[in-house]
């Protein structure tokens, strides 16, 4: 796993290619963001505080993109399509309730 700055804070994160595209995803504390390879129904079948988004091949593509697509836990979060994923970072890595 890579450390991954965005801003004061640091995320671990993977980035492999793979064929023709590259899989990116930066983890936080309760949750992840990915790009389109990993599955959105798989994420949520199990349960993943997910949030997806498309056409990214770096840390920083995905840094700078928008949330395209998120799992029930991420929703319940407050994770919205059209969000920075800077702002769903944030969220994920926030002290939860419990």
């Amino acid at each position: 796993m890579d450390a991954v700055k965005f801003g004061e804070r640091e995320y671990k994160g993977i980035k492999q290619q793979i064929g023709n595209l590259s899989l990116v995803i930066v983890k936080a504390k309760y949750g992840y963001i990915a790009c389109s390879y990993i599955s959105r129904s798989t994420a949520e079948k199990v349960g993943d505080v997910a949030a997806f988004v498309q056409g990214v091949k770096d840390y920083p593509d995905l840094l700078n993109a928008k949330i395209q697509g998120k799992t029930t836990w991420a929703d319940d979060l407050g994770i919205r399509e059209g969000m920075s994923v800077r702002k769903a970072l944030e969220i994920m890595d926030s002290e939860q309730e419990e």
